[in-house]
């Protein structure tokens, strides 16, 4: 059986509701085997959006040496952190050499959290002339926006320039604590943008929750917002597959479902959000 599949906003592309994010095993160094494996995992289990970024250790390389031909069959993303033209550009071209692609399916502005960013970013010679100019050229076919600090920032940022996409935090602790949910989401939407969840399980701290036996209300959870779709990096394949398992069984939250994760949620919130693994 095929994983449910929605429309990545204005791009149009069809992608499965999970997305293999660069973190877990992927987010090391020395571990080809292992994330070899991982990968192609995903795949086989029909996973069709697979994510990383030029800040994740050997994540974009596993993906290179992993994919090959199956490239072709994915929708491949990944981020720089670069605040300068020059600097983006740089990171570009590390990113396709690792890939072992001539361009990528979506290019995202990464961890986007002060308004110092946004100067930098926006001004001259800032980083999102290197993403205008890779579009251009077809190094990427779309542009996004990611971050996870202040939704505020992501606001402005949306605001200022025609992203195809967002990745943002969907979880029940955004109810209680930052608020991307209530203050990107319907911007977002308003512009048919394609919506990412990302901390679905709060970088795995859901664990913490001791009323919380499995992570899978938390998916089901982030699938019941109008997103496209969500991305988990995975520390193995048992993790890959249990999460293959709860998108399959996704059927979405009632309200009054969705209000008692949150309650369970809000005392713990901006802890949460905020642990560092």
């Amino acid at each position: 059986m095929s994983l449910p599949t929605r429309i990545l906003g204005r791009t149009g592309q069809q992608v499965t509701i999970l997305g293999l994010g660069g973190e877990g095993i992927l987010r090391t160094v020395g571990r080809e085997k292992e994330a070899s494996a991982l990968i192609n995992r995903a795949l086989d289990l029909g996973i069709t959006y697979c994510e990383s970024a030029r800040a994740y250790s050997g994540s974009e390389a596993y993906y290179g040496k992993a994919l090959g031909e199956r490239r072709k069959d994915i929708f491949l993303t990944s981020k720089s952190h670069s605040r300068s033209k020059k600097g983006a550009l740089a990171h570009l071209h590390e990113t396709l050499t690792n890939m072992r692609t001539d361009h990528l399916d979506l290019w995202q502005v990464h961890d986007v959290r002060e308004e110092e960013d946004i100067a930098e970013i926006f001004g001259p010679g800032g980083a999102i002339e290197a993403f205008i100019e890779a579009k251009q050229q077809g190094e990427t076919r779309f542009i996004g926006i990611t971050g996870h600090q202040d939704p505020s920032i992501i606001k402005k940022c949306i605001e200022l320039f025609d992203f195809d996409t967002v990745l943002m935090p969907v979880n029940p602790a955004e109810d209680k604590y930052k608020g991307f949910i209530e203050v990107v989401l319907p911007l977002a939407r308003g512009k048919n943008m394609g919506i990412i969840g990302m901390k679905v399980y709060f970088r795995g701290f859901a664990s913490r929750l001791p009323w919380y036996t499995s992570m899978k209300p938390f998916l089901h959870y982030a699938l019941s917002q109008p997103v496209t779709n969500a991305v988990i990096g995975c520390d193995d394949i048992d993790q890959l597959e249990q999460n293959i398992q709860f998108a399959h069984s996704f059927e979405p939250m009632t309200v009054e479902e969705q209000q008692k994760l949150i309650h369970d949620v809000s005392p713990l919130a901006r802890q949460l959000m905020y642990y560092k693994p």
